[in-house]
């Protein structure tokens, strides 16, 4: 069932300026404070507390300009692009329209932090969730720095670069027509299907208070993410990589699932593939085709932005499709 933009009033100010994030984050400040207060900071020097902090700082550090960028993007777009210019310019039949915006991603350097308050404002502003949804697999994936970043990342080895295009390529695309075959409108939050802008607000204070409420939103979520992310780093040994390289389906099946669990930024995650030596090249692909489409910070972030129902089916069906497309596109090309 195609699932459409539909318009809904939107929330109220209350609402807006107090979405749970904020209260989840305040009480866990309150409580660590309170535990400080109680037991004192000497175990934050234990070498695996500090080796969390600091991944879980670089994790966030790294993602906060691209989550700037693509707030301020959404905010733009929400508050100056007529609502019908995407409608205008996208193909009329939504089936080829998801193929066109994927590709669209192409022209976005940044990475998946970006693409989803960009989709969240593709969709508020009469795209298609299906073809937003395309964009916000492929434009973390395909854009021009991510690509050099694969060349720089495997040198001499362009069948690499190709086949991450292609099969990110082919993940956004066929994840959108499943979102038009099997998507339902009601997975998707209310004030994600809500369009045009809010009366009585200039353009200029519309774009403020939706980057205000958008970052301060989607923030919450990505050091979420991030703790996650941290804790898989501490807690698991660095030999349990070993134990699957010996099998092809297995260690492809492994460093997908590391590639959720690391959340590394799609502009750095080649060079994290190239350093996995002792894996085959279409396991190494897996891991640069999951890693922009589906991660832990990813997850949180699509949970603040579209819902929990949306989040848990998209990721799962991403998952697969794009380790599905790793596995076909890397044993024709490397």
């Amino acid at each position: 069932m195609r699932a459409e933009a539909t318009a809904i009033p939107p929330a109220s100010p209350a609402r807006r300026a107090t979405p749970w994030p904020y209260a989840v984050a305040l009480g866990t400040a309150v409580g660590l404070a309170s535990v400080l207060a109680l037991t004192g900071t000497q175990w934050l020097n234990h070498p695996a507390v500090a080796a969390w902090r600091t991944v879980c700082l670089a994790i966030t550090v790294q993602a906060l300009p691209f989550l700037l960028l693509g707030t301020a993007l959404s905010g733009a777009i929400n508050a100056f692009v007529p609502a019908d210019l995407f409608t205008k310019v996208l193909p009329k039949r939504a089936a080829l329209a998801v193929p066109v915006a994927g590709a669209a991603g192409a022209v976005l350097p940044g990475c998946e932090c970006a693409s989803v308050p960009v989709a969240n404002s593709l969709i508020r502003r009469g795209v298609t969730p299906a073809a937003a949804f395309a964009f916000l697999l492929s434009a973390p994936a395909i854009n021009p720095v991510v690509l050099t970043a694969t060349a720089v990342a495997f040198p001499g080895n362009p069948a690499m670069v190709a086949a991450r295009l292609l099969a990110s390529l082919a993940t956004a695309a066929v994840m959108g027509w499943l979102w038009l075959w099997l998507g339902r409108e009601e997975w998707l939050r209310p004030a994600v299907r809500h369009t045009g802008h809010h009366p009585g607000h200039s353009r200029w204070r519309e774009f403020r208070l939706g980057f205000q409420h958008d970052f301060l939103h989607a923030g919450g979520y990505l050091v979420l993410g991030a703790m996650a992310a941290a804790t898989f780093n501490v807690t698991v040994p660095r030999s349990v990589l070993d134990t699957f390289t010996g099998s092809p389906w297995l260690s492809v099946l492994f460093l997908a699932a590391l590639a959720v669990v690391l959340a590394v930024c799609s502009e750095a995650d080649a060079f994290v593939a190239a350093s996995l030596s002792g894996f085959s090249p279409t396991a190494r692909l897996a891991f640069l085709v999951v890693g922009p489409m589906v991660d832990l910070k990813l997850i949180a972030l699509q949970t603040g932005t579209f819902g929990r129902a949306f989040a848990l089916r998209f990721s799962t069906a991403t998952t697969l499709v794009a380790v599905a497309a790793s596995v076909l596109i890397g044993g024709a090309l490397l």
